[in-house]
């Protein structure tokens, strides 16, 4: 789960990171201190905590909105966090979630927080187990527990399964984004999926079919971070 809190009092952004922390220790929590920064991010969020005012948080609302419709992401689950209560009718037009108000008592931000993690959980979750790929002479549905990890190169995203080699036409990002939490962007050429992950080292990944396929250098910690998150919540790892 990738959280976002924006806000520019550096105090208040801390304590709400704090108390994220808190309540999910296996959240990765991120924090800027203007609409930009937060924008300038390229990975999507799951939840987005954002100051409506001080980092002008309405036109970087909508600007991620817009972002998400034009690469095809899902949502990220938005709450406002702020001083004024006059932009509440604009914030529900950029489809937020909730709407707290400063100064922001604890225990109140931890019952608006559990509510929209289980609003996030509820969006990202993979839509569906299996893909239905054009294959010779019409339409195979693969399950998602076969596909091994997805390629980019030359034009062209290739999905290797236990069964066989698919082509598509739809881009990488919007895979990775359709896909779920059970893959992981291990390079910019490569999304694994990590219950086929059989062993991993700095460099490469093998999985249960005996391939490998390159991990970036800069994303293996992460890489490692994602796996055991996924081992602890109850992911079929082949190990």
């Amino acid at each position: 789960m990738r959280i976002a809190v924006c806000d520019s009092d550096a105090v208040l952004r801390e304590e709400l990171g704090r108390l994220i922390r808190q309540a999910r220790p296996e959240a990765d929590v991120f924090e800027y201190s203007s609409g930009e920064a937060l924008l300038a991010e390229t990975e999507p969020f799951t939840l987005v905590f954002l100051d409506i005012r001080g980092v002008d948080g309405l036109t970087a609302a909508r600007r991620l909105r817009d972002r998400e419709c034009h690469e095809g992401r899902r949502p990220a689950v938005l709450a406002f966090v702020t001083g004024y209560r006059e932009y509440m009718e604009e914030a529900f037009d950029v489809q937020a979630f909730h709407y707290l108000v400063k100064p922001i008592d604890p225990r109140r931000f931890r019952e608006v927080f559990e509510r929209a993690w289980q609003e996030a959980e509820a969006v990202w979750r993979p839509a569906g187990r299996f893909l239905l790929l054009k294959a010779a002479g019409g339409t195979e549905r693969v399950f998602l527990k076969d596909l091994l990890y997805v390629e980019s190169g030359n034009k062209k995203v290739i999905l290797h399964t236990i069964g066989g080699v698919y082509e598509t036409g739809v881009r990488m990002e919007a895979l990775e984004v359709s896909l779920g939490p059970s893959f992981y962007r291990c390079h910019r050429c490569y999304l694994v999926n990590l219950e086929q992950v059989a062993a991993y080292g700095p460099g490469a990944i093998r999985l249960t079919n005996g391939e490998e396929i390159l991990i970036a250098q800069r994303k293996y910690t992460p890489f490692v971070r994602a796996f055991l998150r996924y081992a602890r919540e109850g992911g079929l790892v082949h190990v």
